[in-house]
Parts: structure tokens; C-alpha cells; sequence
């Protein structure tokens, strides 16, 4: 028995070729969370999919389910973000964020709220400074995830966590200079501080924020490395970007 389709509105995380003519894309959905689905012909010049199956973009599908994976029945643009695919900068900061999405959920494992974050900045990287909208939407994503940043408490030892004091991505918060922090990073009031802030952004009201180059490069090496250690690997979009940047941070205008 067939099943029925379904509509939803999702962002595009990805696509890919599929076979000679075809494209499979993984989406992120308000509803359903992350899935994949073929858009069959979607290389084909005429195909009515070709414009719309685009990273980035906000669609509005119909979708015809199948035993391994769904198709895309119709496919209506909501808001193309075609700015973010023509410029370098902004595609760079756009992939890093939608690669996060998809290495923190798992299929089918709905998350309105980081749905939510992803819109909010994707909407802002053409208008505000693309480093900090992308460096407080994934602090954001990985909270939503499970992974909030604990600097209340030492993470060895459970004690009141007393600035400066040191950050253990791998145990995923603060330790204090008592405790082992051979390698770690270095932690303070200035970077917990535009971290929380960053945590705390508005995306329907953004803030203008004031920071330290010190705070930002510093925040930015505590982000990456605990990203590295939550996904157990590094993202193909932060290498990218620091290939592009010549640097082993983040970089922005």
C-alpha cells in the first residue's frame, strides 16, 4: 500500500549528486528534524527542481515516502539565501553551520528551537558580522543539543568555579588551577562573559555586541576544539575556512 505524502518546510543542509541526473538533499525540518530525499532529474536543465534543491535555502516540500528514502514530490522556495552561495565569506560561515546541524542530530529527531537558530542566522550573515552570528548560532546549536558549556562549576572537582580558571572540551566546562589543566585552555571573566552572551542572543532582536579581539580569538579556540570532541572529528567547513583564512581560527571582517 502506498503512503501518503507529506508536506513540510525544512532547510536545505546539503546536496549532492545522485546517480546521472538526480540530486539527494539532507534536510533540517521544523516538524520532522533531519532527512534525506532524491529529487529525481534535478541535474536536468528544464527540471522544476533545479532552482529550488539548493544549499541554504528555506523550502516548502511534498514528500513521497519510500522503504530507504523519501522523493521529492514538489518543492516551493520560501527564501533562496542565494547571497550566501555567491559569496565566498558568507558560504563558508553558512556551510559551517548547516555541516553542525547535521553532525548534532540524528535523522528524524525534531529540534524547533535549533530549526529556529539555523533560520535566525542564516537570515543575519548577509547583514551583520558573519564571524559573530555563525560563532553564537553553533554555541547555541550545541546547548540545544545537550552540550551546554558548565563554567558555575569545576568539572573535575565540583567546586565553585573561580575565574581565571581553564576549559576541558572534552569534559565539556571549566576547571579551576588546582585541578590538572596541562594543555588546556585558558578561561576568564571577559570570554565566559561574550560566551554567555552569546548563548543568550535574541535572533529576533540581535544585539550589537562589543568584545576583545583577546575574548573573540579565545572563544572561537574553546568553540572548535569543543566541537571536535562532542562530533569526535573535525568539520570539513572550520578546515575550510581556515585554509581560506591561513589560520587555525575562525576569521571574520
Amino acid at each position: 500500500m502506498t503512503q501518503q505524502q507529506y508536506v513540510t518546510e525544512a532547510v536545505v543542509l546539503s546536496v549532492r549528486d545522485l546517480g546521472e541526473a538526480d540530486r539527494l538533499a539532507v534536510l533540517f525540518s521544523r516538524e520532522i528534524g533531519k532527512l534525506s530525499a532524491a529529487a529525481y532529474g534535478a541535474r536536468r536543465p528544464r527540471s522544476r527542481f533545479a532552482g529550488a534543491v539548493q544549499s541554504f535555502a528555506q523550502v516548502s516540500l511534498s514528500l513521497i515516502p519510500g522503504r530507504t528514502l523519501d522523493t521529492i514530490g514538489q518543492c516551493e522556495v520560501k527564501r533562496s539565501f542565494r547571497e550566501l552561495r555567491e559569496d565566498i565569506q558568507l558560504m563558508t560561515y553558512a556551510a559551517f553551520l548547516t555541516e553542525l546541524v547535521s553532525e548534532l542530530w540524528p535523522d528524524r529527531s525534531p529540534e524547533p528551537s535549533a530549526y529556529d537558530v539555523l533560520m535566525g542566522s542564516l537570515s543575519l550573515l548577509s547583514e551583520r558580522n558573519p564571524r559573530l552570528v555563525s560563532l553564537a548560532a553553533a554555541w547555541q546549536l550545541l546547548a540545544l543539543a545537550g552540550f551546554h558549556p558548565e563554567y558555575e562549576r569545576c568539572v573535575a572537582c565540583g567546586q565553585v568555579l573561580i575565574l581565571p580558571a581553564f576549559f576541558d572540551s572534552c569534559a565539556g566546562g571549566g576547571v579551576c588551577p588546582t585541578c590538572e589543566h596541562d594543555g588546556l585552555q585558558p578561561l576568564d571573566d571577559a570570554v565566559c562573559g561574550f560566551i554567555d552572551r552569546l548563548l543568550n542572543v535574541n535572533w529576533q532582536q540581535p544585539p550589537q555586541f562589543k568584545v576583545t579581539g583577546a575574548a573573540l580569538l579565545q572563544a572561537e579556540k574553546i568553540l572548535i576544539e569543543f566541537i571536535a570532541h562532542r562530533i569526535e572529528r573535525p568539520l570539513k567547513s572550520i578546515r575550510f575556512i581556515q585554509m581560506m583564512k591561513g589560520t587555525e581560527r575562525l576569521e571574520g571582517k
